[in-house]
């Protein structure tokens, strides 16, 4: 009967505390129901801005992914990201550019995939009033966009051209050429740079290769392995950028040719990159700046949402060329301060 008395007496004891706790539950869901709408309007009322990328996985667009979420938030703006699943899907960014005008964005930064294959999508989003910036690649025509902040990639070509054509000392050469997807505005610049600045054209007999690596490491190495079958002396390589330099490489090192005086050339300047240039597995490469051109673009398009003022025409955002052997004619930077001004 003892027993049974302290049963009851606890049974009184715990209700309060058992309503004590719901009170606090109801109270605390209250609290975060509040915030979340606070956050919410606060969210709404943040200027908008897209970024869209041809990858998610290429070193320069993780940088160019950071530098706009940075700039974001430091002057008060809201991120929407999306990308392709590789540097060729047009489709997934056709969508994603369809989609943030849905959702109200004020202006979109694009690397597109193709240097027209979007065009369609950019014009409807710029009839409905939105800011349209191409970061890196340019489109096709150039007045697709409303601006396009980007390197000179045909300057970046030429650079990589000349250091090549004066590491080679003039000789007669075999060629193999790396570049991405037909339609990559990007590409042909670079290529065509490279041309320019081996003193070269297109169907000059010392090119013996001319291969797809969709700027990526392993396909790259298998074109390689392609060109290298077609015709095993070459001896000069460029490269579209820095992971596609790692494949050739690495297809070299497994015909044992990279003890052979081979040249590799290549652009981006990534942090990995550099430092392959100070491992001799690249020998130069044209730096370039994804950070600036991602913070530069967010800053327009929340100036335009602020002013109504619009940026037009190309903003060129810088190059270095990097070297671990300085040739003579070529002005270049070292490899120290490729690696203080990397990214990846």
């Amino acid at each position: 009967m003892h027993h049974s008395q302290r049963t009851g007496a606890s049974r009184l004891t715990r209700r309060p505390l058992i309503l004590s706790l719901v009170f606090v539950l109801v109270a605390s869901a209250a609290m975060a129901a509040v915030a979340g709408a606070r956050n919410s309007k606060q969210d709404q009322g943040k200027i908008k801005v897209g970024l869209i990328t041809k990858d998610v996985t290429n070193p320069f667009f993780v940088k160019m992914r950071q530098g706009a979420t940075a700039q974001a938030k430091k002057l008060g703006a809201q991120l929407s990201y999306a990308a392709g699943k590789n540097s060729s899907d047009n489709a997934s960014q056709i969508a994603a550019i369809e989609n943030m005008t849905t959702a109200g964005v004020k202006g979109i930064l694009i690397t597109v995939a193709d240097a027209k294959a979007e065009n369609a999508a950019i014009r409807k989003a710029r009839r409905r009033g939105v800011l349209v910036i191409a970061l890196d690649s340019p489109t096709n025509p150039t007045t697709a966009v409303d601006a396009l902040f980007a390197t000179n990639n045909f300057n970046a070509g030429v650079r990589i051209g000349r250091y090549a054509r004066a590491a080679t000392r003039g000789r007669t050469v075999t060629i193999a050429m790396l570049d991405e997807h037909a339609g990559s505005s990007v590409g042909k610049l670079r290529h065509d740079g490279f041309l320019k600045g081996f003193g070269i054209r297109n169907d000059n007999n010392q090119i013996a290769c001319v291969g797809n690596g969709q700027g990526q490491t392993a396909p790259s190495q298998t074109a390689m392995e392609n060109c290298i079958q077609k015709n095993s002396k070459i001896d000069v390589v460029y490269t579209i950028n820095e992971p596609s330099a790692v494949g050739a490489w690495n297809a070299l090192k497994n015909a044992g040719k990279t003890k052979a005086g081979t040249t590799i050339v290549s652009v981006d300047g990534g942090c990995a990159g550099v430092r392959n240039v100070r491992a001799g597995i690249i020998d130069a490469t044209s730096q370039q700046y994804p950070l600036r051109m991602a913070s530069m673009g967010v800053t327009a398009v929340v100036n335009f949402a602020k002013t109504g003022r619009k940026v037009s025409g190309y903003t060129d955002t810088g190059l270095n060329l990097i070297a671990r052997v300085r040739k003579a004619g070529v002005p270049s930077k070292s490899v120290a301060y490729g690696l203080r001004n990397c990214w990846g």
